[in-house]
């Protein structure tokens, strides 16, 4: 029986370590009687609920991101979303008849983020449930406590940093990419030599490393180990002979990715392990998991070192495990634990693609 028990309590805290860790990236708005008073199909006038419109300017300013999943006309509450001067906050809103779990897998594929990231706020307690009942790790909010949801921790960013401020935005030059490359006729590096690519890797100055916490805590899927650092561990890291911190940004003709990547190396006279690799799943398709890899090859063989990397397999982050093996690393053994040290052949050379330019340092 105290099995049993002790079972309960360990799963009991586990949830609750899960839920004071979760922090929001996306907030899915429903529209009739949550985002505005009243239904749109009977006026077709309604105005926002009293204190909505700085309640999406402060989750924007803090780089949560925000969407629709409305059972509505999609023309009209398009057209009304404009006239209120809010149609921009809101990415691939769901504007249809279908049910509201499916509108925000769809949202959620074409932001490409965890589902436990999300939060659905709506008025109707039958399409909370629904919702609840397809994705368990959503977050649903009733409209009439949307008013308190800006002081949950989910929702309070530790840092707002550059980058996170500008995320929406971003995320904007990133729908106008990917429309021109659904048009796009030739092969996938034609299209990507077209975007002008600017690859930046250097080491993170001070007023990089909130940016550099931000990406430890909010990458998930293309994160090598899934370890977390502080801003003050970051910077003895920065600081460390022990050590090579570097972070990655991207810029192109549509504008800035902003910092994208971070790597973390422990250094000693004759081997190098990389601790952590990770990069934003904005840039999944670009290649630049693959150069920025790349970069870290040239350097252990310009400073004559054999090249290990630790991976934590995980169902999230495979893709990372196979970026691995397609640059020339094979495992070198398993722990009990799961964590598996790779070992890179730096004998095999490879140049850096031609579709993007690459620059070291800043």
């Amino acid at each position: 029986m105290s099995s049993n028990t002790d079972t309960q309590e360990e799963q009991k805290k586990a949830i609750s370590k899960e839920k004071a860790e979760r922090k929001i990236k996306c907030v899915v708005w429903d529209l009739d009687n949550t985002l505005w008073e009243g239904t749109l199909l009977e006026d077709s006038k309604v105005e926002l609920r009293d204190g909505i419109r700085e309640i999406l300017q402060i989750l924007d300013k803090r780089g949560i991101l925000q969407s629709i999943a409305s059972k509505n006309e999609h023309s009209l509450a398009m057209k009304r979303l404009e006239e209120l001067g809010v149609a921009d906050y809101f990415l691939y809103p769901q504007i249809h008849w279908g049910p509201k779990s499916g509108s925000i897998e769809r949202i959620r594929q074409d932001i490409n983020i965890g589902i436990d990231t999300f939060a659905f706020i709506d008025d109707q307690t039958f399409e909370r449930e629904e919702v609840s009942f397809a994705h368990p790790k959503v977050l649903c909010i009733d409209a009439l406590n949307v008013h308190q949801m800006l002081e949950l921790p989910e929702f309070n960013p530790r840092f707002i940093t550059e980058d996170s401020s500008k995320r929406r935005l971003m995320y904007l030059a990133d729908m106008a990419r990917k429309k021109v490359e659904e048009h796009f006729e030739g092969p996938q590096e034609d299209f990507l030599a077209t975007l002008e690519m600017v690859l930046t890797i250097g080491n993170p100055r001070a007023e990089d490393l909130k940016r550099a916490e931000e990406l430890t805590l909010r990458t998930n899927q293309l994160n090598t180990t899934g370890y977390t650092y502080s801003h003050d561990e970051l910077d003895f890291f920065r600081n460390s002979q022990n050590h090579r911190l570097m972070i990655a940004g991207l810029d192109d003709k549509y504008g800035s990715y902003g910092k994208i990547g971070l790597v973390l190396i422990e250094c000693d006279k004759e081997r190098w392990m990389i601790k952590l690799l990770l990069m934003s799943c904005r840039v999944m398709t670009r290649g630049v998991g693959a150069v920025l890899i790349n970069h870290i090859r040239n350097e252990a063989r310009n400073n004559g070192v054999r090249l290990f990397a630790e991976m934590i397999p995980n169902d999230r982050n495979r893709m990372m495990y196979m970026t691995y093996k397609f640059n020339h690393f094979y495992e070198s053994h398993k722990q009990e634990d799961g964590l598996i040290v790779f070992e890179n052949d730096l004998s095999k050379e490879q140049p850096f693609p031609n579709y993007l330019t690459v620059k070291i340092g800043y």
